[in-house]
């Protein structure tokens, strides 16, 4: 959905297809011992299971899952931590789920036949308008960071599987951005509404499989806001 671009000082990059447009596959999964910004691990391996959880979220919320997507989950090896036992309602609702039925579940969620029981946008949620003030200042800010949205992408930026994957793109470091843009990024355009977004979409009408994805995305967003809050 998102495509790295050349910035100010950056040499010509090729379009790089973010997590929400790949297929299934192992690095989208979380790591089995993420448990938020732990000090005793390295920045680089923080970052990496960030960056690995926000793709999990930016796939869940752009596309419905396939089958190999619903295998992988099914296995994961899950704790007693908060988001730990996020994974383990997310591996249940996998090893529970059927293909039709959560590809309609996605559809009632987000598209619907007019619009969708939620809507997963920045402005929406911020202004209670589509393509308002918070997206126009958004794409400034992808602008400035050399994020582009993809040719093949319908959306708008502000929609939240694509906010996911900024992040996952500026913590892994396939947008040309400098380093340590994911903090006030997340800040601007994350925690004034996602959180909001994930525990509606944890009791919405029409969500089954989609509910462990909203508690997934609750307490990671919890879990970000309150690692930034500590480290200020």
């Amino acid at each position: 959905m998102l495509a790295g671009r050349a910035g100010r000082s950056q040499p010509s990059q090729p379009e790089v297809e973010g997590a929400a447009t790949a297929s299934p596959r192992a690095d989208v999964l979380p790591a089995a011992d993420y448990h938020g910004l732990d000090p005793a691990e390295s920045p680089a391996e923080v970052d990496a299971a960030r960056a690995r959880e926000y793709a999990l979220v930016a796939t869940l919320l752009t596309r419905t899952p396939d089958q190999q997507l619903f295998d992988d989950l099914a296995g994961l090896r899950v704790d007693a931590s908060t988001i730990g036992i996020a994974h383990a309602a997310l591996a249940e609702a996998a090893r529970a789920a059927k293909l039709q039925a959560v590809e309609r579940e996605y559809f009632e969620l987000f598209i619907g036949i007019g619009r969708g029981e939620l809507m997963p946008y920045a402005s929406y949620y911020l202004t209670g308008f589509l393509n308002e003030r918070p997206l126009a200042r958004l794409r400034g800010d992808l602008a400035v960071l050399g994020i582009a949205r993809s040719d093949r992408n319908c959306e708008p930026e502000d929609h939240i599987g694509s906010l996911c994957e900024a992040m996952e793109g500026l913590l892994s470091g396939r947008f040309p951005a400098p380093p340590g843009s994911d903090e006030p990024f997340f800040k601007k355009h994350i925690e004034p509404w996602a959180g909001r977004f994930f525990a509606d979409l944890e009791r919405a009408q029409a969500a089954a499989f989609y509910r462990s994805v909203g508690t997934l995305g609750r307490v990671f967003v919890e879990i970000e806001t309150e690692a930034f809050a500590l480290a200020a």
